[in-house]
């Protein structure tokens, strides 16, 4: 089974989270602060939020 570090689990949350906040902003063809404000959030909520929950223990069953 392959283990993955909290680090690149969030990581890839952090990636995740921004890609679709900053598709969303980009659909009327302008970026503006507020939007900007909110891709930066969605990347800093996903990236604490994901690498504050541990990964669950591996069970022997």
């Amino acid at each position: 089974m392959i283990r993955i570090s909290n680090a690149a689990k969030a990581v890839t949350a952090a990636l995740s989270a921004g890609a679709a906040a900053a598709v969303t902003a980009v659909q009327d063809q302008a970026v503006t602060s507020g939007e900007t404000v909110t891709i930066v959030l969605a990347v800093l909520g996903a990236l604490g939020i994901t690498y504050a929950v541990p990964n669950r223990p591996r069970s022997d069953a």
